[in-house]
């Protein structure tokens, strides 16, 4: 048994004396101890215990019932919240998700033992050190995943575990031990049982990893039974010079080139899956692959609908997906057509998609990067002049419209054009410059016909009115 000092809250130390107070054994358990000894900061501090559900409850003011038929209580301390777990064990797993029952016991290790990987195996208790029976802490120290006792029966209890410890490899920048590797290729198609909410949610994780390029490129298969979509991109050659990857290996090294967050990692996972099905043979040999965007939104918007993405991150993704091919002139004209088109949030996360397609593309191609740096510094420098980008954002308005004698349509149809002016360049945002643009085309149009956009005023009235409002 292993001497080491966590630092663990005061609070969880105080939890872990009342239960050893009341006669019961006590430890933090899972997730926080491993990542004490990675030298991460915990998100949650779980402690396992000898006592039962209700012993735990007399011992403690303020409790609530998590899941006290697993042996789950929450004791609340100091408005934090900290789950307390009799020691227990499982019994089968018939729908591969959830044991059928349970049943408590007085011996940590038989509780250890139901756990998924030996690195989330190990209990800790400041005064006694490491509880760890199953060698977790050699197997962090060899960036190893292992299953607990045999892995192919772990994965059989629960076949998230499967891809649980893909996430970890790609989270943690680990490898999965050798029998663990086998067990859960043979039994992926189980995660046809997994709940779309859960395998969406370690799918999530896996892609935001550091390692998640090359979880991807290792096990497709298992990735795979989640997300079919995914493997007729294996192996599929591009057959074009600008690329020295099949479409799947382009895929997985373009997403470890755009930042960990989750809409990103999604829309590059998803951006080549129309390739496929678009695919070409020119008469020069090259390949080619006309409409894949238009093609790679249609299958991404089953797939991210059917895991259940929220509606916020599905539009981000498709977004990203339909224009990650786009070109963009260098202009600050074609730039501020792009940001009023996207929002300047989206318009610099489609730059970094651009970025992580060209960085997985043959060398002597990726050029491109060069043009989307001076793309970005145009952005930058367009935005830094707070420029108009929006209707709304226009220095006149239906207000002003309604008074020049515009009525219904016409009035949007105005200010969409003011502001394609504005875009271009060709005229500024400022209320008088705008009205005296709009008084020269009705002229224009009311030359030998009435202006059908426009309400019949008289002309005097409307001349005095658009006096008022430019002094305004």
């Amino acid at each position: 048994m292993q001497k080491l000092n966590i630092a663990i809250p005061q609070d969880a130390v105080w939890i872990l004396n009342k239960l050893n107070e009341g006669g019961h054994e006590a430890y933090i358990v899972g997730g926080c101890v491993r990542d004490s000894i990675l030298g991460r900061m915990p998100q949650d501090w779980d402690i396992t215990t000898s006592a039962l559900p209700e012993e735990t409850k007399t011992i403690f003011d303020h409790t609530f019932d998590t899941g006290i038929k697993h042996g789950t209580i929450t004791v609340v301390l100091h408005h934090e919240n900290y789950e307390v777990t009799t020691y227990r064990i499982d019994g089968e797993y018939a729908d591969c998700r959830h044991p059928d029952e349970v049943s408590f016991t007085k011996k940590l290790n038989e509780d250890l033992l139901r756990r998924d990987f030996t690195m989330n195996a190990i209990a800790y208790h400041p005064k006694e050190g490491f509880r760890d029976p199953f060698h977790g802490q050699e197997d962090i120290a060899a960036g190893m995943i292992r299953g607990v006792g045999e892995p192919a029966k772990r994965f059989q209890e629960d076949a998230l575990r499967i891809l649980r410890g893909l996430r970890f490899a790609a989270v943690l920048d680990f490898s999965l031990e050798e029998e663990t590797d086998r067990a859960a290729r043979r039994y992926a198609p189980l995660l046809t049982k997994v709940s779309a909410e859960r395998c969406a949610a370690e799918l999530g994780k896996l892609l935001c990893g550091p390692a998640a390029g090359r979880i991807l490129r290792a096990y497709p298969a298992v990735l795979g039974v989640v997300i079919p979509e995914l493997l007729p991109m294996v192996g599929f050659a591009h057959r074009n010079a600008h690329h020295c990857y099949d479409v799947w290996t382009h895929t997985a090294v373009a997403v470890d080139h755009v930042p960990p967050r989750l809409p990103l990692r999604l829309a590059m996972l998803l951006h080549d899956m129309g390739k496929p099905d678009t695919f070409s043979l020119g008469e020069d040999g090259q390949g080619h692959f006309y409409g894949h965007p238009r093609r790679s939104v249609e299958l991404a918007e089953g797939i991210l609908t059917r895991l259940r993405f929220p509606r916020r991150t599905r539009e981000q993704v498709l977004c990203l997906v339909r224009y990650h091919d786009a070109v963009i002139e260098e202009s600050p004209q074609r730039v501020r057509r792009w940001l009023n088109k996207l929002g300047p949030e989206r318009f610099f996360d489609l730059l970094e998609i651009q970025r992580g397609d060209a960085s997985a593309q043959a060398p002597a191609y990726c050029t491109r990067l060069d043009h989307l740096r001076r793309l970005e510094k145009i952005a930058g420098e367009v935005l830094a002049e707070a420029p108009c980008l929006t209707v709304r954002e226009l220095a006149v308005g239906g207000r002003e419209l309604l008074a020049l004698g515009y009525q219904g349509p016409a009035i949007g149809m105005a200010l969409r054009r003011l502001l394609d002016c504005v875009l271009e360049g060709t005229l500024p945002n400022e209320k008088t410059a705008l009205l005296q643009y709009l008084e020269q085309i009705d002229a224009k149009k009311s030359e030998g016909k009435t202006n059908p956009r426009a309400k019949p005023k008289k002309e005097s009235e409307k001349c005095s009115y658009l006096i008022i409002l430019l002094k305004n």
